[in-house]
């Protein structure tokens, strides 16, 4: 399964597409996507859109993972980071595949195990968790790709579950008990 991460930002957006088999990732591009900082703020949507449309064609994922927009600084800034989540979404609607959204703290805490970890924190878990020798750079990048690893967790998470929902037969003798492997 390859699960594509988005940081959304009207300065810099990070992306990151992951591969898994539901243990082991395996990091298959990450990175951000910088705009110039005179060009006007629709000219940084379309490249924004573009360049992710193009990230999505090339990696070709099964689903996109979005973080949430939570809280921002001003209403001002709140806006703009709307605007670059919606033309992220865009992208990937456009090429068919669903989108999922986590807050900044279910990332955390599906990353770290603590849903207020310091950014540090959840760069180092996702170097170990995927193997690399050093922090993805930008930070914007390793952002990206926690959210990507949420959604691998949280898949993980709705399989366990169902399998433990899934109705058993009954044994009714020990000769045809037969354990429930997951």
């Amino acid at each position: 399964m390859r699960i594509f991460g988005i940081d959304p930002g009207s300065a810099r957006t990070g992306y990151g597409c992951v591969e898994t088999d539901g243990r082991r990732h395996r990091i298959v591009v990450c990175g951000a996507i910088a705009s110039p900082a005179l060009a006007s703020f629709p000219e940084k949507l379309l490249q924004i859109h573009r360049c992710l449309a193009e990230l999505l064609a090339e990696c070709r994922p099964d689903s996109v993972a979005i973080e949430n927009l939570f809280h921002a600084n001003n209403v001002r800034s709140a806006l703009k980071l709307g605007h670059a989540r919606g033309v992220a979404m865009l992208a990937a609607v456009e090429m068919g595949l669903p989108v999922v959204e986590y807050t900044p703290a279910e990332i955390k805490r599906a990353v770290v195990g603590y849903g207020r970890a310091e950014k540090h924190q959840v760069q180092q878990m996702v170097k170990l968790m995927l193997g690399l020798p050093a922090v993805p750079s930008p930070h914007d990048a390793a952002d990206a790709l926690a959210v990507a690893i949420c959604h691998v967790h949280s898949q993980t998470f709705h399989r366990i579950a169902a399998a433990a929902d899934a109705p058993r037969e009954k044994a009714t003798s020990w000769r045809t008990y037969r354990p429930v492997r997951s």
